[in-house]
Protein backbone atom coordinates (compact mmCIF):
# COMPACT_ATOMS: atom_id res chain seq x y z
CA UNK A 1 0.00 0.00 0.00
CA UNK A 2 2.70 1.96 1.19
CA UNK A 3 4.22 2.40 -2.44
CA UNK A 4 1.13 3.36 -4.45
CA UNK A 5 0.38 6.07 -1.81
CA UNK A 6 4.10 7.47 -2.63
CA UNK A 7 3.15 7.08 -6.19
CA UNK A 8 0.10 8.84 -6.33
CA UNK A 9 2.56 12.11 -4.09
CA UNK A 10 4.99 11.76 -6.69
CA UNK A 11 2.23 12.41 -9.22
CA UNK A 12 0.82 15.15 -7.21
CA UNK A 13 4.23 16.99 -7.04
CA UNK A 14 4.92 16.38 -10.64
CA UNK A 15 2.00 18.69 -11.46
CA UNK A 16 2.78 21.07 -8.90
CA UNK A 17 5.50 21.62 -10.97
CA UNK A 18 4.44 21.47 -13.95
CA UNK A 19 1.78 24.20 -13.29
CA UNK A 20 4.46 26.64 -11.99
CA UNK A 21 7.02 25.41 -14.98
CA UNK A 22 3.37 26.78 -17.21
CA UNK A 23 3.46 29.92 -15.44
CA UNK A 24 7.25 30.72 -15.48
CA UNK A 25 9.08 33.12 -12.57
CA UNK A 26 6.76 36.06 -13.58
CA UNK A 27 3.19 34.22 -12.88
CA UNK A 28 1.59 36.96 -14.81
CA UNK A 29 -2.62 36.64 -14.34
CA UNK A 30 -3.12 38.50 -16.92
CA UNK A 31 -1.12 36.53 -19.64
CA UNK A 32 -2.92 33.79 -17.44
CA UNK A 33 -6.32 34.64 -18.16
CA UNK A 34 -5.82 35.41 -21.96
CA UNK A 35 -4.20 32.14 -22.65
CA UNK A 36 -6.56 29.65 -23.08
CA UNK A 37 -3.69 27.11 -24.02
CA UNK A 38 -2.17 27.69 -20.41
CA UNK A 39 -5.57 27.32 -18.46
CA UNK A 40 -6.27 23.79 -19.80
CA UNK A 41 -3.06 22.85 -19.40
CA UNK A 42 -3.44 24.25 -15.42
CA UNK A 43 -6.62 23.15 -15.24
CA UNK A 44 -5.97 19.52 -16.29
CA UNK A 45 -2.35 18.99 -13.62
CA UNK A 46 -5.45 20.18 -10.89
CA UNK A 47 -7.54 17.24 -12.27
CA UNK A 48 -4.56 15.18 -11.91
CA UNK A 49 -3.83 16.28 -8.03
CA UNK A 50 -7.54 16.33 -7.51
CA UNK A 51 -7.96 12.43 -8.97
CA UNK A 52 -4.26 11.46 -7.15
CA UNK A 53 -5.42 12.57 -3.35
CA UNK A 54 -9.31 10.92 -3.92
CA UNK A 55 -7.71 7.83 -4.96
CA UNK A 56 -5.17 8.42 -1.86
CA UNK A 57 -7.75 8.95 0.42
CA UNK A 58 -9.49 5.51 -0.61
CA UNK A 59 -6.61 3.77 -0.09
CA UNK A 60 -5.48 5.53 3.25
CA UNK A 61 -8.07 8.09 4.69
CA UNK A 62 -5.97 8.75 7.55
CA UNK A 63 -3.32 10.35 5.11
CA UNK A 64 -2.31 13.93 6.00
CA UNK A 65 -2.91 16.23 3.30
CA UNK A 66 -5.07 19.76 4.27
CA UNK A 67 -7.63 20.19 2.33
CA UNK A 68 -8.03 16.89 0.87
CA UNK A 69 -11.93 17.31 0.59
CA UNK A 70 -11.36 20.68 -0.91
CA UNK A 71 -8.72 19.20 -3.88
CA UNK A 72 -11.38 16.70 -4.55
CA UNK A 73 -14.13 19.04 -4.91
CA UNK A 74 -11.92 21.15 -7.18
CA UNK A 75 -11.25 18.78 -9.26
CA UNK A 76 -14.56 17.65 -9.68
CA UNK A 77 -15.60 21.39 -10.47
CA UNK A 78 -12.82 21.46 -13.44
CA UNK A 79 -14.31 18.60 -14.67
CA UNK A 80 -18.29 18.37 -14.55
CA UNK A 81 -18.52 22.45 -14.34
CA UNK A 82 -15.81 23.17 -16.87
CA UNK A 83 -18.31 26.19 -17.97
CA UNK A 84 -18.34 28.42 -14.54
CA UNK A 85 -14.28 27.66 -14.12
CA UNK A 86 -13.16 30.75 -12.61
CA UNK A 87 -9.73 32.06 -13.51
CA UNK A 88 -9.37 34.54 -10.09
CA UNK A 89 -10.25 31.24 -8.30
CA UNK A 90 -7.72 29.11 -9.83
CA UNK A 91 -5.06 32.26 -9.47
CA UNK A 92 -6.15 32.16 -6.10
CA UNK A 93 -5.30 28.45 -5.74
CA UNK A 94 -1.91 28.44 -7.54
CA UNK A 95 -0.45 31.39 -5.69
CA UNK A 96 -2.06 30.47 -2.36
CA UNK A 97 -2.72 26.71 -2.18
CA UNK A 98 0.02 25.44 -3.75
CA UNK A 99 3.10 25.89 -2.28
CA UNK A 100 1.49 24.76 1.09
CA UNK A 101 0.23 21.45 -0.99
CA UNK A 102 3.91 20.99 -2.75
CA UNK A 103 5.47 21.64 1.29
CA UNK A 104 3.08 18.64 2.41
CA UNK A 105 3.62 16.39 -0.54
CA UNK A 106 7.48 16.92 -0.51
CA UNK A 107 7.06 16.06 4.13
CA UNK A 108 4.51 12.90 3.08
CA UNK A 109 7.57 11.56 0.73
CA UNK A 110 10.31 12.18 2.99
CA UNK A 111 8.04 10.35 5.38
CA UNK A 112 7.32 7.18 3.52
CA UNK A 113 11.08 7.23 2.29
CA UNK A 114 11.83 6.70 5.61
CA UNK A 115 9.40 3.86 6.63
CA UNK A 116 6.08 6.21 7.58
Amino acid sequence: MKDNIRKYLFDIKESIQSIFSYLGDSRNFKKYEENKQLRRAVEREFEIIGEAVNIILKISPDVPIDSARKIVDLRNWVIHAYDSVDNVIIWGIIIKDLPKLLEEVDKLLSAYKEGM
